[in-house]
């Protein structure tokens, strides 16, 4: 299913990138290929999304910041959700540079993770569509 979605490759993998909430090019890679491990780990990457998100937003101190934002980072690094992965990579530096975290900015890194959860939920109905 994954790979129907690169059936037009007039465009190039940077504006592929740069396009989707979602590298699913660097997750079939990450799957080795396998479209039912991509689901279940879109699935599973949904969960902790929404799980450390909702702790980012609630963090009180630097440590539950540092670390909510570094798994935010890494598990989004590793499906290929770049937006998600660069801002909570700002705002990891900015955290560890002694500048204070804004609401605004927990906003954007919010807009972020909405479009990627929109874009799974549409991938997971597509594959039961099948």
């Amino acid at each position: 299913m994954a790979l129907e979605v690169f059936a037009d490759l007039s465009v190039s993998p940077s504006e592929i990138k740069a396009s989707r909430p979602i590298d699913l090019v660097h997750l079939a890679k990450q799957c080795l290929g396998d479209e039912n491990l991509e689901l279940e780990i879109l699935r599973l990457f949904d969960k902790t999304m929404v799980t450390y998100f909702d702790r980012l937003k609630q963090a009180a101190s630097f440590d539950d910041l540092a670390i909510n934002l570094h798994a935010l980072k890494g598990a989004s690094a590793g499906v290929g959700a770049w937006a998600v992965a660069d801002i909570a990579k700002v705002l990891e530096r900015e955290l560890q540079e002694g500048r204070p975290v804004s609401v605004e900015r927990i906003d954007d890194l919010g807009v972020a993770v909405e479009e990627v959860r929109a874009f799974i939920s549409r991938m997971l109905v597509n594959d039961q569509n099948h």
